[in-house]
């Protein structure tokens, strides 16, 4: 997952805006109680989805993931008074957590938690979001994809994470590695969709950042 070397990052990360005291506090337990630590956003990415958040000011952000909850917390710092932030994941023993973390965030009561598989949790889902991050079981991307354009507006923007997946989508896809097969396929249709802008980012483990033009 590491593109660069820890010394680089160090430096980036010194030279960006510093994590919350809250962050820090979530970024702590986290790495002291639960399992894969890692796949929290962490210091640099979670930077850029607070500026971007800012710059865009959502009304709906839609987050497919939720992990510690992290990442949401970030992207909640931009939502209008108004707003809300529906965070999915199919995990509830996390719960406990988001709730103590979400309630100490100046928006935490604009957060939306929603235990339950993403495809079943879109049932309930309606209208179009104007931030979606994409941050979940890689297998499903593309289902998340597809309704994800189908819920966004001109002027949607769109975070896909780990579409570089350890560098593994350089690699031959192999008929037992779903996951690589997936975000191979994931990254040449999104390259290809002309209904937006793309760039892909080599921001922790490849973030593709997307502008619906629809």
């Amino acid at each position: 997952m590491d593109f660069i070397s820890s010394t680089l990052l160090d430096y980036c990360e010194k030279h960006s805006d510093d994590e919350s005291d809250l962050l820090k506090a979530l970024s702590a337990e986290t790495w002291q109680k639960v399992i894969n630590p890692r796949m929290l956003s962490g210091h640099l990415q979670g930077r850029f989805l607070s500026l971007l958040s800012q710059l865009i000011q959502p009304k709906r952000i839609l987050e497919i993931g939720t992990f510690t909850g992290y990442s949401a917390l970030c992207l909640a710092d931009g939502l209008q008074e108004d707003g809300e932030l529906i965070t999915i994941d199919e995990n509830d023993e996390l719960s406990w957590l988001h709730v103590k973390y979400f309630l100490q965030h100046k928006n935490g009561s604009q957060i939306k938690p929603i235990y339950k598989a993403a495809l079943n949790a879109f049932e309930d889902l309606d209208g179009t979001f104007d931030l979606v991050f994409i941050d979940a079981d890689k297998r499903n991307y593309l289902h998340y994809w597809n309704w994800t354009m189908e819920h966004a507006h001109a002027g949607t923007v769109i975070l896909i994470d780990n579409v570089l997946w350890s560098g593994k989508v350089l690699e031959p896809a192999v008929e037992k590695d779903f996951d690589t097969q997936v975000l191979q396929e994931l990254n040449d249709l999104v390259a290809k969709d002309s209904r937006c802008e793309k760039v892909l980012l080599p921001l922790r483990d490849g973030l593709m950042m997307i502008r619906v033009k629809k």
